[in-house]
């Protein structure tokens, strides 16, 4: 079933600024659970979220945290239009969905985009290649009109997938991915959407916010060319960004009840809206785990949820807590920490991912026009 996409528009001068709503769907983590898959999934698809993230393979860009991916938006491509259901990520650069020329079975039960009907159309012989933590996806480059919340992007670089290997893609619930983060890190240099957007004078600002939902509530939304206000009351700490990459960000230290537990000596984080939990390196989880009394594989008991102390990141001289609310997976009776272990290096010590868990907290901008990303704390 297609998503419903709900426009709001706002008038600023002679530019506009789009709200794109996102919904919360069920994850894939929780579908293949209920099917009893789950397990023997795992046994099959061992993913490495790591990979994402190393600099000397930008080219490679898995999408992260597959099971657990739940906030989708609807773009559209070409003329007339042809819709897809997206993950909106900050954490890559490329935008793509399965066309027509692919005949695997992750394409055929998602929708597929068909040159031969948009009149806007234009091909190249140039191909894309990305590898993932748990298969990979091959494709043909095109250009195309792509209409995001009804901002028309006119001459959009963005892949057709030929071939999506395995059963990885047949089981999530979006069709592609629309990559926000910088044209460093794009595969095959494709320019990406929003820095089109920002060329073609799109936008009224350079930059885009994101609110997400806590539970199951409705209201998620990625906004593009502005800040709504009513989110942050709280007002904003800005953060320079270490990197232009990623939404890479510089932190401190990491504390549990005024007792530094992890990045003692400062360490390097990624802002991923595409990424549901938090990644963090293996040594650091392990510790984590036993101050929060969490057995190895972070299961935790349920009635000890109002207990549990925040976890504070320190960031730019600010503290910026996530509280046991957002860190403590529910279902089906079950309590799980919402965490996740990997170890990348980097020149600039170990990198963790501020995922979904973290941004559910916090109002996000991403300021292109300063390079620095916006926290406002959430009521």
């Amino acid at each position: 079933m297609k998503l419903l996409l709900l426009l709001g528009l706002v008038a600023l001068g002679h530019c506009t600024v789009f709200r794109v709503p996102l919904r919360k769907t069920k994850s894939l983590r929780q579908s293949l659970k209920e099917l009893g898959l789950l397990e023997q999934y795992l046994k099959e698809h061992p993913f490495n979220l790591a990979a994402k993230y190393f600099p000397t393979r930008i080219s490679e860009e898995p999408l992260e945290n597959y099971l657990d991916d739940e906030y989708f938006g609807v773009i559209s491509i070409g003329t007339p239009a042809q819709e897809f259901t997206v993950v909106f990520d900050t954490g890559s650069s490329n935008l793509w969905v399965p066309s027509v020329y692919c005949s695997s079975l992750a394409c055929r039960n998602h929708n597929r985009f068909n040159p031969a009907d948009s009149s806007t159309f234009i091909g190249t012989n140039d191909s894309l290649y990305i590898a993932y933590g748990t298969g990979s996806m091959t494709g043909i480059l095109g250009y195309d009109t792509v209409t995001v919340a009804g901002i028309e992007v006119t001459s959009q670089i963005f892949g057709l997938a030929e071939s999506e290997p395995g059963d990885v893609f047949y089981y999530t619930p979006f069709d592609g991915i629309l990559g926000l983060a910088f044209p460093s890190i794009a595969s095959s240099g494709a320019t990406p959407v929003f820095d089109n957007m920002m060329t073609k004078n799109l936008v009224a600002r350079d930059l885009f916010s994101v609110y997400l939902s806590r539970d199951g509530q409705s209201g998620s939304f990625v906004l593009f060319g502005d800040i709504d206000p009513y989110y942050t009351t709280n007002g904003i700490a800005w953060i320079p960004l270490s990197a232009q990459t990623y939404w890479q960000i510089s932190m401190q230290s990491v504390s549990i009840r005024g007792e530094r537990v992890a990045c003692s000596f400062g360490c390097q984080a990624i802002v991923d809206t595409g990424t549901s939990l938090l990644a963090m390196p293996n040594r650091a989880i392990s510790t984590i785990l036993r101050a929060l009394g969490a057995n190895s594989n972070g299961q935790i008991s349920c009635h000890a949820i109002n207990r549990l102390p925040s976890i504070v990141f320190h960031i730019n001289g600010r503290a910026f807590p996530v509280p046991a609310r957002a860190y403590v997976i529910e279902s089906n009776g079950y309590c799980t920490l919402g965490f996740e272990g990997m170890d990348v290096p980097t020149e600039s010590g170990e990198l963790w991912i501020l995922g979904d868990v973290f941004i559910r907290e916090y109002y996000v901008i991403f300021n292109r026009a300063t390079n620095m990303v916006g926290l406002s704390r959430l009521p």
